[in-house]
């Protein structure tokens, strides 16, 4: 889900010599606004899609763009969003993004078709990019003083990691009692408060230096996404052999490659490779992409099970999948103690078994499927295996790294999961539609057969899911070597 990215601390601003600007707190909860809205929007098309997916005629092998379509642009323009806030003005950039955000949510709630909509959550995606570290930043030029900057942090803590709750529950309510347009038209309103707000009590800020963009680099890793996932789609309806597959998967792969070779040579680069070439920083960005595959997808999946088959209405939906928010709440307090005691590394690896172990129980759902005894306490788990890898996650992304590159470390933590989330999204959609498709092949495709299908597909999706969270386990167990007393236990990065 999008949540936070973390500029350097050294930025300089408006209230840096003065001890904090006199109306910091009141620009606190402006940003506060904004950000839950970018926040929550990735998780509150989740309830709305069946009802979206209906009402426009969208494929089931098509549906996982209104969630990739966003989470490609904003993943793979984060760090180009946050050198632009921080060199063009933070302030601006604040607004500028609340200004799109909201112009693309009304594209989307009035979108006509699949695609019109497809292409209103790529310019969510585009502007929260800009929008989600200008806000950050502000912060950190807002909030001098060390107890107080704590304080911001966590109120911005807590809104990243509570925001896909509140996108679970908003979204129930305004599809039963709306419309699924209303899940983004809702941002009209939110941004509107935020931005006649924002002008007169968020003071700009900008850095210093060499302003250069790489704008190459930014354009290149987001082609070769938007290419590998678009493949992934094809494979739904071409088969994985097909020509238009393979080509659009290896033009993707090609592509990524380039964009690797760019940052090499460029002057000022995207992602400075120094960030993943150490071993445990790049253990920790491909457990966090592998992770961000696997649940991304399965959530999906869950809440289109719970109102397809269960007959669940999109409130008691969203109020169904909240157990896994819970359980991570209540694993990253507890992690949050035991990291200095016990070090990163186990608690990853027990997070991982857990959050698979949770996983798998959801490969046992059924058209009567308990919600008490399989689906409550399979969330629990799965929650808090992931709360008990988020923590240590978090603070190996800055592990060693220079003050000069925190806040591109931090960033790319978050950029790994949303785009990890939008390919595991594409694969497993894939492989649901595939599963659906072969086991209806061989039987007659009646009522009965059609939701046996369903269900199969459903498990078949949370099975990859399992091996991919598995898969991130085992890169934690191979790659990362880090000493406890190693590891720092605070810093703003957050995964949301």
């Amino acid at each position: 889900m999008p949540g936070t990215t973390s500029m350097s601390p050294g930025a300089s601003g408006a209230g840096a010599e003065t001890g904090g600007h006199p109306q910091r707190w009141a620009a606190l909860a402006v940003i506060a606004i904004a950000q839950l809205m970018v926040v929550l929007d990735a998780t509150i098309v989740n309830i709305a899609l069946p009802h979206a997916q209906a009402d426009l005629g969208i494929t089931d092998a098509n549906r996982q763009w209104v969630v990739t379509a966003y989470t490609l642009a904003f993943g793979g323009l984060l760090l180009l969003g946050g050198r632009i806030a921080d060199y063009w003005g933070r302030k601006r950039a604040f607004i500028v993004g609340t200004v799109g955000f909201a112009l693309a949510s009304a594209v989307g709630g009035l979108a006509g078709d699949g695609a019109m909509l497809f292409g209103a959550r790529a310019l969510q995606g585009a502007f929260g990019a800009l929008l989600a570290p200008a806000s950050l930043a502000l912060l950190t030029v807002l909030f001098t003083e060390t107890r107080e900057r704590a304080k911001a942090f966590a109120v911005y803590g807590a809104i990243a990691g509570g925001g896909s709750a509140v996108g679970l529950l908003l979204g129930g309510v305004l599809t039963e009692y709306a419309s699924w347009r209303w899940c983004l038209l809702v941002n009209i309103p939110v941004a509107a408060v935020a931005l006649i707000a924002a002008l007169p009590l968020v003071p700009e800020s900008r850095a210093h230096g060499d302003t250069r963009y790489d704008v190459p680099g930014a354009l290149v890793v987001t082609a070769g996404l938007v290419s590998l996932v678009y493949g992934f789609t094809r494979a739904a309806e071409d088969g994985w052999t097909a020509a238009a597959t393979l080509t659009f998967i290896l033009v993707g792969v090609a592509l990524l490659a380039a964009f690797v070779l760019i940052e090499l040579r460029t002057r000022n680069p995207l992602l400075p490779m120094r960030i993943l070439l150490d071993r445990n920083r790049g253990g920790a960005y491909l457990a966090s992409a592998l992770i961000g595959a696997g649940l991304f997808g399965a959530f999906l999946f869950l809440t289109i099970y719970l109102q397809t088959v269960l007959r669940y209405t999109p409130l008691e939906a969203g109020l169904a999948s909240l157990p896994v928010t819970a359980g991570v709440l209540i694993a990253a307090g507890s992690a949050s103690q035991l990291l200095p005691r016990i070090g990163a590394k186990p608690l990853m690896l027990g997070g991982a078994v857990l959050a698979a172990g949770g996983m798998v129980a959801l490969t046992q759902v059924d058209v009567d499927t308990s919600f008490v005894a399989l689906l409550l306490p399979a969330q629990i788990v799965l929650g808090l295996g992931l709360g008990f890898t988020f923590v240590p996650l978090s603070s190996l992304a800055l592990y060693g790294v220079p003050e000069h590159d925190a806040g591109a470390a931090s960033a790319t933590l978050n950029a790994t999961q949303q785009v990890g989330g939008s390919l595991g999204t594409a694969l497993l959609n894939t492989l649901y539609t595939s599963a659906v498709t072969g086991y209806l092949a061989t039987r007659t495709p009646d009522p009965i057969t059609q939701v046996r299908a369903l269900l199969h597909g459903y498990s078949v999706a949370f099975a990859w899911a399992t091996g991919l969270i598995l898969l991130a386990g085992l890169t934690t167990l191979f790659l990362i070597r880090v000493r406890r007393q190693d590891v720092p236990t605070g810093g703003p990065a957050h995964l949301g």
